[in-house]
């Protein structure tokens, strides 16, 4: 067992710290229940921020938050630091790598892990960047290519290692494109002046018509015009097949010779074992939720954020999978699960679409408000306010804004140390990102 003390309370088992479990846990405050929160990690990861990490410009510590630490003064909430294994809904328990626990009502807010849609070969050779040690080992990767790249006369295996290939122009593969940029514009010349740092490449693959084709056609065109700008190549209408760990290979034909390829291309809900096959959506493995984020076949197992799958005429494959989904359905589920014991009618939940952003570099930046689309410095602007303003803890938002504010005068990243040395070996698979 897990030692959670037995109480009058209904048991409420949330499974995850990230934006949803968190949001659910700080409202469930002196609502009347015991609240068990799981997670693999102890901390909440900032997960908008981990390029800045992967490229040397915050170090992990800024963008995360330890779990105790938002629920300490907190009553009947309790943490532990647990992979959850599978699901037992008949016997209404929860079983772990520490143990067994039961509950009355069970919320699963276990985010999303890196799709490759069944490519092993992809799998193994290529980097995910969900997690902070996922991060930090594309740090060490580019950081230590550059040190190869010094010590090797073979002039293709030179460019090979300064040639960086991003697979995914969304949000993440367009803003970590762009921090690469920079580093070769205004850092690694400087860190390697025996280097022909012009030879370094950035290619993004996409294998849609457009980069950012979730935002409207203006942000779409001036993201990319904004990455041309910086000296990255985009191809575009392009499907990667394969990579072996040296040659990326594209449905088109298009091959790509790389040391490094960055795998952005899609996620999929971190579902769980336990449930049966009709629960889980056929795209993108979410789990089947009603308007009260109820999963379909039960009462009182619930599922939030990217993980839920609430299915409708105009979102025929679900909420966008980013944080305001899951810190909405949070805050509304703990009211929802008051007057589930009270004997109340539920409230729907109705997604306010508060817009999306991303930021492509110094002073470039687009932003998609709902009846407002714009771009540029001001972008920018506004792109840092929020992830600023939406940091957990004072610290992590004194030392966020002091990193931008240094980088800004100076151009510079301090973050480009390799703490931790990565190499992937030949038989080795990239470790699964699920956060549970």
């Amino acid at each position: 067992m897990m030692n959670i003390p037995t109480s009058s309370f209904p048991r409420v088992v949330i499974i995850g710290g990230g934006f949803g479990g968190l949001s659910l846990a700080k409202k469930l405050k002196n609502k009347g229940f015991q609240v068990v929160l799981l997670d693999q990690h102890n901390y909440h990861t900032f997960q908008p921020l981990l390029y800045q990490v992967a490229t040397g410009g915050l170090e992990a510590g800024s963008i995360a938050y330890p779990i105790r630490k938002v629920v300490q003064n907190y009553d009947e909430i309790y943490f532990r630091l647990a992979h959850v294994n599978r699901i037992d809904t008949d016997g209404k328990k929860v079983i772990a790598d520490i143990g067994i626990i039961f509950y009355d009502y069970l919320v699963i807010a276990t985010g999303s892990k890196t799709n490759f849609f069944g490519n092993t070969s992809i799998q193994k050779n290529s980097m995910a960047m969900k997690t902070i040690p996922q991060s930090l080992n594309i740090r060490s990767l580019v950081l230590e290519n550059f040190e190869e790249a010094l010590l090797t006369n073979d002039m293709e295996e030179k460019l090979a290692l300064m040639n960086f290939v991003i697979v995914g122009a969304g949000p993440t593969g367009v803003e970590l494109a762009g921090a690469l940029a920079e580093m070769k514009k205004a850092v690694l010349p400087k860190d390697y002046p025996d280097l022909d740092i012009r030879k370094m490449e950035i290619n993004v693959i996409q294998g849609s018509n457009q980069v950012l084709d979730a935002m409207s056609d203006k942000s779409s065109e001036r993201a990319e015009h904004f990455l041309k700008k910086l000296g990255v190549s985009i191809w575009k209408n392009e499907q990667v097949t394969d990579y072996d760990g040296n040659v990326v290979m594209t449905k088109n034909g298009t091959t790509f010779r790389t040391a490094t390829v960055i795998w952005t291309a899609g996620v999929k809900g971190a579902a769980i074992d336990g449930f049966k096959d009709e629960v889980m959506l056929s795209r993108g493995n979410r789990m089947k939720v009603n308007e009260y984020n109820q999963v379909i076949g039960f009462d009182n197992v619930f599922a939030i954020g990217d993980v839920a799958g609430m299915v409708s005429e105009k979102l025929p494959g679900g909420h966008p999978m980013m944080a305001q989904p899951a810190i909405q359905q949070g805050r509304l589920l703990a009211q929802n699960l008051v007057r589930l014991v009270s004997k109340k009618p539920l409230k729907p939940f109705v997604y306010n679409d508060k817009g999306s952003m991303a930021t492509i570099g110094r002073n470039k930046a687009v932003v998609d408000l709902p009846k407002w689309h714009f771009s540029g410095i001001f972008a920018w602007f506004v792109w840092m306010f929020v992830h600023l303003m939406s940091l957990i803890g004072f610290k992590n938002k004194i030392v966020v804004l002091w990193n931008w504010v240094y980088n800004y005068v100076i151009f510079d990243r301090e973050g480009r140390l390799i703490i931790r040395p990565y190499k992937r070996k030949n038989n080795e698979s990239f470790p699964d990102d699920t956060d549970l």
